[in-house]
C-alpha cells in the first residue's frame, strides 16, 4: 500500500541539479560497496560449486572474466537496492543527506513498477555513456552531455526520468524539532 509523505494540497518544491547530482554521488559510493559485497559472496558460491581449485584455474585461464550470470546479478541486486529504498521510504542514504525524496506527484511512495522504470532509464544512460566512452574517448562527452543534460536536468522540476516513470524528486523541507 503507498504511503502517503504529505497532504495532497502540500506541493514540495522540486530538488535542484546540485541536490540531485550531489545524492547520486553518495549513493554511488554505497553502490559500489554493495556490488563488491554481491560479487564476492557470488564468487564464493561458485567457487564452492565447481571446487575452489578449479574455479581458480578457471581465473588464471581467463575464462571468468566475462561472466553473464554475475553480471545479471548484480544488475538485479543493484535494482533490489535502490528500489527497496524508494519504495519503503522514498529516499536512499544519499537522498536523506541531502534532503530529497521520490515520489508520487500527489505525495504517495512509488510502486516498485514505477521504481523499475527510473532504475532501467538510469542504468540505459550509464550504458551508453560508457559505450561511447569506449569507442570515442573523450568525444564521447560531447556525444553524451546532451543525454545526460536531458535525463537529469529538471526542466519544470521534472527530469526526463521523473517524466518517464510517473515521478517526482522533491526537495524535503529541514526537520527541526521545536
Amino acid at each position: 500500500m503507498p504511503r502517503r509523505f504529505h497532504n495532497d494540497d502540500e506541493l514540495l518544491p522540486p530538488a535542484s541539479l546540485t541536490r540531485r547530482l550531489a545524492a547520486i554521488l553518495y549513493d554511488s559510493l554505497i553502490a559500489l560497496a554493495v556490488l563488491m559485497v554481491t560479487a564476492w559472496l557470488y564468487t564464493l558460491a561458485a567457487a564452492s560449486l565447481v571446487g575452489f581449485d578449479h574455479y581458480e584455474a578457471m581465473a588464471e585461464a581467463g575464462t571468468l572474466e566475462s561472466d553473464p550470470l554475475l553480471s545479471s546479478f548484480l544488475f538485479v541486486t543493484l535494482f533490489l537496492f535502490f528500489g527497496y529504498f524508494w519504495v519503503r521510504s522514498g529516499q536512499t542514504l544519499g537522498m536523506q543527506v541531502w534532503r530529497i525524496r521520490v515520489q508520487t506527484m500527489n505525495g504517495l511512495s512509488i510502486s516498485w513498477v514505477q521504481a523499475l522504470k527510473r532504475y532501467m532509464l538510469a542504468a540505459l544512460t550509464f550504458f551508453a555513456v560508457l559505450i561511447c566512452a569506449f569507442y570515442f574517448g573523450a568525444l564521447s562527452l560531447l556525444l553524451t552531455l546532451p543525454l545526460l543534460i536531458a535525463c537529469f536536468w529538471p526542466r519544470n522540476g521534472l527530469s526526463l526520468i521523473d517524466q518517464f516513470s510517473g515521478t517526482y524528486v522533491a526537495r524535503v523541507p529541514n526537520q527541526r524539532a521545536s
